[in-house]
């Protein structure tokens, strides 16, 4: 431990003198200085605004998140309200939300809520600076004699045990928590000038400064996020030891787990590993700090970590963190469709680390992977009214997903209203005399541009587009007096015939779209360069810019080594991915829809579809039968961009469509079982429709076939029933069980099973020669004397110390 704080404290000695406040080469215009008039972006950053960032403060009063503050400064009595420590994080996070809207808009209102917010948290603050409410509730508590049986089984006990700091490495989040309120702290005081949340966040700092760093505390915060926050208060203040002690935290890693990407030194690191959301923040703060202290060590792992995600663990959607079990990264071309993970906040921040990876770099890459993941992944997780909100995102859909308005863990619903509301600074970055243009969007910005003589020229662009609906942007030039700059004007990856850097996906047809540049009117070639096309020139007032880019249909293909999208293509335009949803088409069973090489698509714009949006139109089949040549039935199929799917209620979709009937699934025909109304013993997990829904598994351990399971029940006595349409009879059963074993999860085939039916209201066992048996990865069937009943019930006796499942129960 000795040689750990004195390799450390020569890190941080060493950063002490790269410490020259440079910060990226490529700076984003802020957010404030744009004006988006957008048709597309600008209605949802109104109803973040009007629904989403009201409903963030509602659900954080309804919840008990703000009670919890004043329960903290003993002003109320009680428990600690909600289910986890880092919940105060959603406060903290609403607040910088708030905060960039009332940047840009006058609220009194709101302004004077928040204050009063804000009074609260200062008044929960220990003297010494600590702010965590779990942990000072639990305090009082105890020491009061309050503390109740129901206290101690409080999972936080676990997760932050008894002691400060005892678990800052593991799921304490502690640090995570004061990292949010340092970037509020910021936003805050940028908006408002009041130094309220200010002086909270610096006296909680320095309580930190106290507890970590050389000599102190050597420990790797277990949720990244108080370095992106420690960075903040750095470029606001200016003051070095911020960004020392952010560059600190970053090196202490590489002791633990690599779940928490603390399984290697940052600086050794090559792959992604992990919850996907602490490694958007790690990366995104690994940037910050290179780019602030000018050291190279981070930028081969920054490299082959970005790298390794695009070429091997990011969906067509730009989604990343395929697997729910660790809300992270899978093996490689791990990519299932229906229960990918791709958690909306895991978005966030692969956005927020590919806008800095291009600040560093200026690669025109890290805007085609940024504004893929933007459009599709990320614009999903928020309802087209604001009010509703994804925290998976799945690319299949079987009825059994929906918007919810809050959930228990509700990082992503704050954290969508702080990124929308800062959205317009990811269009225009400025370096030197060159002036980016990144996204496309109605908007205007003026930068100030320096001329041959050292004067400070303002310039105002000018954008007009309808994009991602149509390709045509006009952008207009206008320098208060001539003057000579660079303007560079991203071409997306999608025109020229790249669907994504290194070829995870590719277009069917491998060439670009013919696209064009006229400046004032006149067609020309400007040099393309790192994905930007290059104008140098002396600007002068009412120069004009027309950029084409046509939009056909495209066909989408996956790397082969993504078994489940094999002999399938997913659909996209622009920017856009495609999507089938039931409700969109004459039959809504998507799910066995095929098409062939001979499908021609047609695009229109409908305005009263989804708040207006444009949808793909073509015929295809739905597959009665796979075998021989198939059984397909003509149908006409209308696809909708992904990101809106979802607003109208449950229902099927469907991303990847097959091409070939061997990926395709046949319609299943009405059995006993399907017709029958399921129910289970309580505490069940999953969609009851999963035991009939005819879906069959690949093996027990399919999380791409749904399933019913009883975690965490371990060795209890468990049932499903099944009431049939009417008195039948009955003398075979089949079962699929689930087991999750390979992945370490909690469910195993179970100890054993019986089969009930249901006479003069009394359940007997059935009469059966075969044996009750237990197979992994397979059917147990069962044959028994024929009963005739109205209900059968599978009654499933769990294994000591785990639970069980089903994936499918079959009837005859």
């Amino acid at each position: 431990m000795k040689n750990l704080y004195i390799g450390l404290f020569l890190l941080f000695a060493i950063g002490l003198f790269a410490q020259a406040p440079t910060g990226y080469g490529i700076k984003s215009v802020p957010f404030h200085q744009v004006k988006l008039t957008d048709d597309f972006w600008q209605p949802r950053i109104e109803s973040v605004q009007d629904v989403t960032m009201p409903l963030t403060f509602d659900k954080s009063e309804e919840t008990g998140r703000i009670k919890n503050f004043e329960i903290a400064a003993g002003r109320q009595e009680g428990s600690f309200c909600t289910v986890y420590a880092f919940d105060d994080s959603d406060v903290f996070k609403s607040i910088e939300g708030a905060a960039y809207y009332l940047q840009t808009n006058k609220d009194a209102k709101r302004a004077a809520y928040i204050n009063g917010v804000i009074e609260k948290i200062a008044a929960a603050q220990e003297a010494d600076g600590y702010l965590y409410t779990w942990r000072t509730i639990a305090e009082r508590n105890q020491k009061n004699g309050n503390w109740t049986a129901k206290d101690s089984a409080n999972a936080n006990v676990k997760r932050a045990a008894t002691q400060r700091w005892e678990k800052v490495d593991a799921h304490s989040h502690e640090l995570y928590n004061v990292g949010h309120l340092y970037e509020a702290a910021v936003a805050w005081k940028e908006a408002t000038g009041n130094d309220n949340l200010m002086d909270i966040a610096l006296k909680n700092v320095d309580l930190i400064f106290k507890e970590f760093g050389p000599g102190k505390r050597a420990t790797a915060p277990g949720h990244q996020e108080i370095e992106l926050g420690l960075v903040r208060l750095y470029e606001h203040t200016g003051e070095p030891k911020y960004l020392d002690l952010a560059k600190f935290f970053l090196d202490a890693r590489g002791y633990g787990e690599s779940y928490m990407q603390n399984h290697e030194k940052v600086k050794d690191q090559r792959e992604a590993v992990g919850h996907a959301v602490r490694l958007g923040y790690m990366f995104s703060a690994i940037a910050d700090v290179t780019a602030h202290t000018g050291t190279t060590e981070y930028l081969s792992a920054m490299n082959a970590v970005w790298d390794d995600i695009v070429q091997r663990k990011m969906y067509i959607t730009g989604g990343v963190g395929s697997t729910g079990s660790n809300e992270g990264y899978s093996k490689p071309f791990d990519l299932p469709n229906y229960s990918a993970y791709n958690e909306t906040c895991s978005s966030i921040a692969f956005v927020m680390w590919s806008h800095r990876m291009f600040q560093l770099t200026g690669d025109s890459k890290y805007y085609d992977v940024l504004e893929r993941t933007l459009y599709n992944a990320l614009n999903a997780g928020l309802s087209l009214d604001g009010g509703s909100f994804f925290y998976p995102n799945p690319l299949e859909a079987r009825k059994n997903v929906e918007r919810r308005s809050w959930f228990n863990c509700s990082c992503c619903p704050p954290n969508l209203s702080r990124f929308y509301s800062a959205l317009p600074s990811y269009i225009y970055s400025k370096k030197g005399k060159e002036v980016y243009l990144n996204l496309f969007a109605s908007s205007e910005t003026t930068v100030e541009n320096i001329n041959s003589r050292g004067q400070q020229i303002p310039v105002t662009i000018k954008q007009e587009t309808d994009y991602p609906y149509n390709g045509k942007v006009n952008i207009s030039v206008q320098p208060k007096k001539p003057n000579t700059f660079t303007l560079k004007i991203r071409v997306p990856g999608w025109v020229r015939g790249d669907a994504v850097p290194y070829k995870l996906y590719s277009f069917d047809d491998k060439a670009g779209s013919t696209f064009s540049i006229k400046l004032n009117g006149k067609i020309i070639q400007p040099v393309i360069k790192d994905g930007y096309a290059i104008i140098k020139r002396k600007w002068r007032k009412r120069d004009k810019i027309e950029m084409v880019m046509p939009m056909p249909v495209r066909k989408v293909m996956s790397n082969g080594k993504i078994l489940e999208n094999t002999n399938k293509v997913a659909l996209q335009r622009g920017p856009l991915v495609y999507c089938l949803e039931g409700k969109d088409q004459p039959d809504d069973r998507v799910l066995s829809s095929h098409l062939t090489d001979k499908t021609k698509f047609q695009s229109t714009f409908k305005p009263n579809l989804l708040g207006g949006v444009q949808t793909i139109e073509f015929d295809g089949f739905l597959v009665k039968d796979t075998a021989g040549t198939g059984d397909l039935m003509p149908s006409k199929f209308t696809a909708i961009p992904y990101f809106s799917w979802a607003n109208r209620g449950k229902d099927n979709m469907l991303v990847w469509l097959p091409i070939d009937l061997k990926a395709a699934r046949p319609l299943a025909g009405k059995t006993l079982a399907s017709a029958s109304k399921v129910s289970a013993s309580e505490g069940f997990k999953g969609n009851l429709m999963a035991v009939n829904d005819q879906y069959l598994p690949k093996n027990s351990d399919d999380h791409d076939n749904p399933y019913l399971h009883w975690w965490p029940n371990f060795g209890t006595t468990e049932w499903l029933q099944y009431d049939l349409p009417a008195t039948t009879e009955v003398g075979t059963v089949k079962v699929y069980w689930f087991d999750d074993e390979a992945r370490d999860g909690g469910c195993r085939i179970p100890a054993s099973w019986r089969l009930l039916y249901l006479e003069n209201d009394e359940w007997k066992p059935v009469y059966s020669h075969d044996k009750f048996t237990i197979t992994k990865d397979g059917w147990d069937e069962v044959h028994f004397e024929p009963v005739k009943t109205t209900a059968l019930r599978l009654e499933v006796q769990l294994q000591e110390g785990v639970s069980a499942g089903v994936h499918e129960w079959e009837v005859k």
